[in-house]
């Protein structure tokens, strides 16, 4: 039976809906109940019932009246579980209270809910585990969190109940008064802000609340208030919004009761954790900041403490508290110290990157006692940091790239408000000095993170002070060499272009900066352009083509200098990629502004693209293009050709690869490659193909071996790899398969060539595959990815695949990645044909004794590892036949030792010595100390679920 409810139990949570499909949330909440009141099930099994009730408790309990009913039968089962069953007892409070919330019975205060909140009562003041099992304390524990959970769900519920519960916090002289001091001071800010919502309220009825005086009317009023205040989600913080929207509470100079359970709570702080005194802090602040009555000066005692503290909730506390009391609490002398105090941390060396990037932060939203207006959360300097307190963070190339960045915002904020004289200041000039150093490591070929780095910090830069005429001109020039050595960062420079013109709209730097690229482009010698090179320039030029103030009449001559008769051989070649990029700079300039003045070099680019180029696709769309250029006028021209409407001089492009007219004109769907919104097919793994053997049993049955076989075997065996390529691809076979409840007009596609991009540079660059043809109802296509490792890492491949349906239409679309595992880098042993047994045990052995010896490993990368795992022999000999065999060495049926020896392309290998032992002993040795992590992932993985077996 306890088998049968796990299985139900996981089937459940692996699908809520699917499992109730066949049955009904009334039929398996009956069952979930009828099973907790059985003696004879284990409470191990009643916990794991309780679970579903505690996740989804509005999935099973349907309405409000089902959720008290299932509440009544719980209560009933805790009162009938012995006192010695705690944990049991302690996942009932918790499951009651998540029913009882989420079934609205807290809130419309039924019996249910009553006779709940009376249960919990009871139990928190029960002490008797002070004096007796200490177990029992847990019980207390969880009754606590589960008040605090009704309350915060619930505001107000407990209000009638402070004395009663702060009574219980002083009592309380074990680790659970941080949980009651946490109740205590939830309660009573719930009970404050409740004050505040009702009309007239004052000192009296504040003072009767804490003294549990409550008068009968005035408990109805709170009653009612209780049952309208629906929404607690504006008591999730009140002092993080303007202080002007605090309710507040007019109670006069008389409030000694609260100031005075005020002041106990805080006393009594330094006992609590870091993250409880942070929420105690932050609901006082809220208290304090609600009763006028109460000074702000109630914290002085504990300011002195949190001004000095390391812990970051405790200062996010305090930056809390003066943006709330400002200047009525902290002096300028304070302020002035946390200001210190957090520019210090931003560059501490024993703190993490994320709390030195939360301290800047608050650098930047610091909340002042004299601020100048009320900011609405954006990035603003506080006065006093002055530029020579901002100086300890001027960045530096050694930072991180975070760091660098935040460090870079928050000082060009700085020397920004210097205004004119911050212009001549060495600051800035440091901070441009900077990027040119950010630049160099570029040029010089920098990682991608520092590439990206760099270009974020140009535009952090720029966005600051593009206006500075004498870095205007000069960065633009150090980019422009930069793209000319580099021009594989085209998309970087594209990226800087947009978000500087879509950000800077008064600015013209990103119209200067495209011209300059123009020019340096056009004016570079040919002799020395590659086609790589001119790849990215294209992509360049039809970016610099939307722009209408800039003049296209060297673009043009660029054009027609790189497909003319001298370099016939691209035209030739017929790359389809690199005609589509020549075609896509033609399609801009027939839109472009000055199309009159292009007419006649445009036109000649055209023909001769459309009678030389070696691609039809090409030719056609070519011929297309000139024959709308030279039969409509300009303004239908741009009417077919225009792709968007033009925003901020830049067109507004849209996402296709050759759309040549508009969406409403009926040839664009011919022309244009559509995107689909869902996948429509993947690449699923199939199994290796079934290998001939290429040994005969008497092959397999040489196992002698003379003195110095090892060392003749290892010559052999490595003299192969002089070979160019030998060994160096492995093939994984997938099939090629629609995916369910796709749309039935891709059930036939046709020409689908499939593209793959690498995440990592661990193998090489794979080549397009092409499949003819995909039927649903026909045999899935075998498709072979051949991957080159550079290092037999796992990776991830981002596929995508363009193809073509029954009416015509060409598709983008994405594939969902393909995962490659460090195992499928697994292959045989490479050895000559001829070798039998004997010959691969004498390789084995001498690389064994290599990779063992200290000499192997230190200049060949070698190491060696051991790895145990408790299996029995037949799960051993079954482990070794499902996942060892192909690369098995010994003999399988010698159990006592078996010798396998992997194969990772290029030229890395892995041996395991299997030892049939107590336990099982896998001996590791390798000439590529970086695979040790894998494989040891892979031993864990394979031995485990042989282990389930």
């Amino acid at each position: 039976m306890a088998e049968n409810w796990a299985d139900r139990i996981s089937a459940f949570y692996r699908s809520p809906s699917r499992f109730l499909s066949g049955t009904t949330a009334e039929a398996f909440l009956a069952e979930l109940l009828h099973e907790l009141r059985d003696d004879r099930a284990s409470y191990s099994v009643k916990v794991l019932l309780l679970s579903p009730l505690c996740e989804y408790p509005t999935l099973l309990c349907l309405s409000d009246s089902v959720g008290e009913e299932t509440a009544l039968e719980l209560m009933s089962v805790f009162v009938q579980c012995p006192p010695k069953s705690v944990q049991f007892r302690c996942h009932l409070l918790l499951a009651l209270t998540s029913v009882l919330v989420c079934t609205s019975c807290v809130s419309s205060r039924s019996r249910a809910s009553q006779d709940f909140l009376d249960l919990l009562l009871q139990i928190a003041q029960d002490t008797s585990d002070l004096h007796g099992d200490s177990s029992l304390r847990s019980l207390r524990a969880t009754a606590c969190d589960c008040l605090r959970e009704l309350e915060a769900c619930s505001p107000g519920l407990l209000s009638q109940c402070l004395e009663l519960v702060g009574g219980l916090r002083q009592q309380e002289t074990s680790r659970l008064h941080q949980a009651y001091a946490g109740l205590h001071i939830l309660v009573l800010r719930n009970a404050v802000y409740q004050l505040t919502q009702e009309i007239g309220a004052g000192a009296e009825h504040l003072k009767a609340l804490l003294g549990g005086n409550t008068s009968g009317a005035w408990e109805a009023e709170l009653d009612s208030g209780l049952m309208n205040n629906t929404d607690s989600a504006i008591l999730s913080s009140l002092i993080l919004g303007p202080m002007g929207t605090v309710p507040t509470l007019q109670t006069g100079p008389d409030c000694k009761e609260l100031r005075s359970v005020l002041s106990s709570l805080l006393e009594e702080s330094y006992l609590l954790t870091p993250l409880c005194q942070a929420a105690l802090l932050h609901r006082v602040t809220e208290v304090v900041a609600m009763v006028p009555g109460v000074s702000p000066a109630v914290f002085r005692a504990q300011l002195l403490r949190l001004l000095g503290t390391s812990e970051v909730c405790l200062l996010h506390t305090t930056l809390l508290m003066k943006c709330a009391f400002t200047d009525s609490l902290f002096s300028a002398e304070d302020e002035a110290f946390i200001l210190q105090r957090l520019v210090v941390l931003c560059q501490h060396p024993l703190l993490s990157t994320p709390e030195k990037l939360f301290y800047m932060d608050c650098i930047l939203h610091f909340p002042e006692n004299r601020p100048i207006g009320f900011g609405d959360g954006d990035e603003a300097l506080p006065v006093l940091l002055t530029p020579r307190l901002a100086s300890a963070l001027v960045p530096t190339v050694f930072n991180d790239s975070a760091t660098m960045l935040a460090r870079l915002n928050m000082l060009s904020l700085v020397y920004l408000e210097e205004g004119e004289e911050g212009e001549e200041s060495r600051g800035l000039a440091y901070l441009y000095e900077h990027l040119t150093s950010l630049l160099h490591i570029v040029e010089n070929g920098g990682s991608r993170e520092i590439v990206v780095t760099f270009f974020r910090a140009a535009y952090l830069f720029l966005f600051h002070f593009c206006h500075v005429e004498r870095y205007f001109l000069s960065l633009i020039e150090k980019l422009c060499k930069l793209y000319l050595r580099h021009t594989h960062l085209a998309p970087h420079f594209i990226n800087l272009a947009d978000h500087t013109q879509d950000k800077l709209t008064e600015s013209h730097w990103a119209v200067v900066f495209l011209k300059a690229l123009q020019g340096f482009v056009t004016e570079a010698p040919l002799a020395q352009l590659t086609l790589q090179d001119l790849r990215w320039h294209l992509k360049m030029l039809a970016r610099v083509a939307e722009e209408g103030e800039i003049q296209q009449q060297s673009t043009l001559s660029f054009l027609s200098s790189v497909i003319t008769p001298s370099s016939s051989s691209l035209c030739v070649s017929g790359d389809w990629r690199l005609g589509n990029s020549l075609l896509g700079v033609c399609r801009r300039l027939l839109v472009h502004p000055s199309l009159d003045s292009l007419l006649i070099p445009l036109a000649d680019v055209l023909q001769h693209l459309t009678c030389r180029y070696g691609d039809t696709d090409i030719q056609d769309h070519a011929r297309l293009y000139y024959t709308l250029l030279t039969t409509l006028s300009r303004e239908k021209l741009a009417g077919v050709l225009a792709q968007g409407s033009t925003e901020g001089g830049r067109q507004v492009k849209k996402r296709s690869l050759s759309c040549i007219v508009a969406e409403s004109e009926g040839l664009t769907s011919m022309l244009t490659i559509h995107q689909t919104e869902k996948t429509i097919f993947r690449l699923s793994e199939a199994g290796p193909e079934p290998q001939e053997e290429t040994q005969t049993e008497r092959d397999l049955k040489q196992n002698e071996t003379g003195p110095g076989e090892a060392n003749a075997a290892l010559d052999v065996y490595r003299a192969q790899f002089d070979v160019p390529g030998f060994a160096s691809e492995i093939t994984l076979n997938y099939q090629l398969t629609h995916i369910e409840a796709t749309d039935s007009h891709f059930d036939q596609l046709f020409s689908i060539r499939l593209h793959f991009n690498l995440t990592d540079d661990h193998y090489e660059e794979l080549s397009d595959i092409s499949v003819p043809c995909l039927f649903r109802e026909r045999t899935s296509p075998n498709v072979r990815l051949r991957l080159k490792p550079r290092r037999p890492y796992p990776t991830t491949l981002h596929a995508s695949a363009i193809f073509t349906t029954q009416d015509g239409l060409s598709w983008l679309t994405e594939l969902p990645h393909i995962h490659v595992a460090f195992q499928q880098a697994f292959l045989p042993l490479p050895a000559p044909p001829a070798w039998g047994r004997g010959r691969r045990l004498s390789l084995f052995e001498g690389l064994w004794d290599e990779m063992n010896s200290d000499g192997g490993e230190d200049l060949a990368g070698g190491a060696t590892s051991l790895f145990c795992c408790q299996l029995k022999e037949a799960a051993l000999t079954g482990l070794v036949e499902k996942h060892f065999l192909p690369y098995l060495i010994s003999d399988v049926s010698a159990k006592e030792e078996f010798k396998v020896l992997f194969f990772l392309p290029p030229q890395s290998h892995l041996l395991l010595r299997i030892r049939s032992e107590d336990p099982v002993h896998f001996d590791i040795a390798t000439d590529n100390w970086q695979l040790l992590p894998h494989i040891s992932s892979y031993l864990l993985a394979i031995t485990s679920s042989q282990e389930d077996t």
